[in-house]
């Protein structure tokens, strides 16, 4: 395995972004892994890592640079509920469009890199970022040919990047991986999201996780379900395989 931590200029600084791929074999497929609101760790390294050993170059970008924040257990510590408001802080200070723009940024990179493919992409995206995942497959349709949001949250709102609007707009393979019991995302929002890219005949797959709580795939939390974190490495990994083969 190649890994390497590269600062990737973008239009308002550069974000750090943490890349892996095999070292033999390539070029690889890109995929795009957005983190969740916690921010860069060694949890989400080590997931970015399992899917480089399968053959992709993975690129995990930090997406709070611009507040100059790259890993949340950097920042003097704070009371429980304190530093729970910083987190959701800063997950605010980003939206769509700049991530977006990111992810301009990342291709163009990867694009340089001889061992990253200009072949089809994908992106993957945990609770925030599912939103930005789908959202990345509408900007980039004839490059980013599936993605996936897992527990994503904001699947469906009355802004025109909703993903529920965004992934009208793709010709990708969709898929969105959600827990039953999701504060964040709660059932309705599924139904709704469901309902709307049946009505649409996008293609896409809305799979609920029976019994699963929000965060259920990380592996460091509360609520991780190793069944269920198994069966969305598998759903990942059919994915990737039908559209980035």
């Amino acid at each position: 395995m190649i890994e390497q931590t590269i600062d990737i200029p973008t239009k308002d600084g550069a974000t750090t972004t943490f890349i892996a791929h095999p070292e033999r074999g390539g070029p690889h497929p890109i995929v795009l892994f957005f983190m969740d609101a916690p921010a860069i760790r060694e949890e989400l390294r080590d997931m970015a890592r399992r899917i480089a050993t399968v053959g992709y170059y993975v690129m995990l970008p930090n997406l709070y640079y611009r507040r100059g924040v790259l890993e949340l257990a950097d920042l003097p510590p704070l009371p429980e509920a304190e530093a729970r408001a910083r987190m959701f802080e800063l997950m605010g200070s980003i939206d769509i469009p700049m991530v977006m723009e990111d992810a301009d940024a990342l291709l163009d990179f990867a694009d340089r890199d001889p061992a990253a493919s200009q072949g089809p992409a994908g992106a993957i995206g945990y609770c925030m970022s599912g939103q930005y995942a789908i959202n990345a497959a509408a900007r980039h349709p004839e490059r980013i040919r599936c993605a996936a949001s897992l527990y994503g949250v904001q699947l469906v709102t009355d802004r025109a990047d909703s993903p529920h609007l965004a992934a009208q707009k793709t010709r990708a393979e969709l898929y969105f991986a959600c827990a039953e019991i999701d504060p964040y995302a709660p059932l309705e929002m599924v139904e709704a999201l469901d309902a709307a890219l049946k009505d649409s005949r996008a293609k896409a797959e809305v799979e609920l996780y029976p019994g699963c709580h929000h965060g259920f795939a990380f592996p460091q939390r509360a609520a991780y379900d190793k069944a269920a974190a198994e069966r969305h490495w598998e759903r990942l990994f059919a994915l990737f395989r039908r559209n980035l083969a």
